[in-house]
């Protein structure tokens, strides 16, 4: 029998390993007053406390004040406004999963609030501290900043959902994608191979089951059936790469649909519109930091 200790491990090893991102935008405010920031719904915002004091809407499943040392993940859901008291100073990150991670941002909590970050995970805040530079400080930029900035990011992201984790605050079977680990294979594997021609045995062969128990125990974990949940991972896939400029006949080639009409017909019905509106809205949405 598996050991569920093991495979919770094993499962957050993955997601931790999967993390990409690219930096939108970092900045460390030196609040001389209160000041007041929100989040873009398409962003994972980390928030560290150097010092002093940010206070959040009250009412939610969050602490109403952060302190020294504290951190805040935010990935979606409802916006939350932040009030940075004067005379506080605050690392405040704005990334962008890459496509390849895109499948994890469902499985980040919308809000975890981590106190005492410092202590539990020393030398990602002690990395936080270089972070976002002051824009008063005349420093030029040096060859390999960019990567180096988006590792740091990531280290930073990593340490942060792992503390999250540490302090039991991550639901019971986390971050298992369905609650039983030989369908979680599965999911992985669409995920890795979207365009692959999934059949319901190929599928079954990944999961070590016969292909009517397979059927049955995917749609009661997942909410529907195998080839819907192809056809959505493929859809989100789409989407990632629309956004990072593919034509069409690339993603229909790379996404394993027969001709661009097909991929084109699949995109609208998931989405109500064709591939080239929907980056065309798309692009409208995003207002750069």
């Amino acid at each position: 029998m598996p050991d569920p200790t093991a495979a919770h491990g094993d499962a957050l090893e993955r997601l931790l390993g999967d993390l990409a991102v690219s930096v939108r935008s970092q900045r460390r405010i030196e609040a001389s007053v209160d000041e007041v920031i929100a989040f873009e719904p398409d962003a994972v915002s980390v928030v560290y406390v150097t010092a002093g004091t940010v206070r959040l809407p009250s009412g939610g499943a969050h602490p109403d004040v952060l302190a020294t040392g504290d951190a805040l993940l935010v990935s979606g859901g409802p916006a939350l406004p932040l009030r940075i008291q004067a005379g506080s100073e605050v690392l405040v990150s704005r990334l962008i999963l890459t496509r390849q991670a895109g499948h994890v941002r469902a499985l980040l909590p919308d809000v975890a609030w981590i106190h005492r970050f410092d202590e539990l995970e020393p030398a990602a805040a002690a990395l936080a501290g270089h972070l976002g530079g002051n824009p008063d400080d005349d420093c030029p930029l040096r060859d390999g900043d960019l990567v180096i900035c988006r590792m740091m990011a990531t280290t930073l992201l990593q340490s942060v959902i792992r503390a999250w984790t540490t302090i039991g605050c991550a639901p019971l079977g986390w971050p298992s994608r369905t609650g039983d680990l030989f369908l979680d294979r599965v999911v992985e594997a669409v995920h890795e191979e979207p365009g692959r021609e999934w059949t319901v045995g190929q599928m079954a062969s990944v999961a070590a089951l016969s292909r009517s128990v397979f059927a049955e125990r995917f749609h009661a974990a997942v909410g529907r059936s195998p080839a819907s949940f192809v056809t959505e991972v493929r859809i989100e896939s789409a989407k990632g790469m629309l956004d990072a400029g593919a034509s069409v006949s690339e993603i229909s080639r790379s996404l394993g649909y027969g001709s661009d009409e097909g991929f084109s017909r699949a995109f609208r019905r998931a989405t109500g519109q064709t591939p080239s509106a929907w980056r065309t809205a798309r692009r409208g949405d995003l207002v750069p930091a």
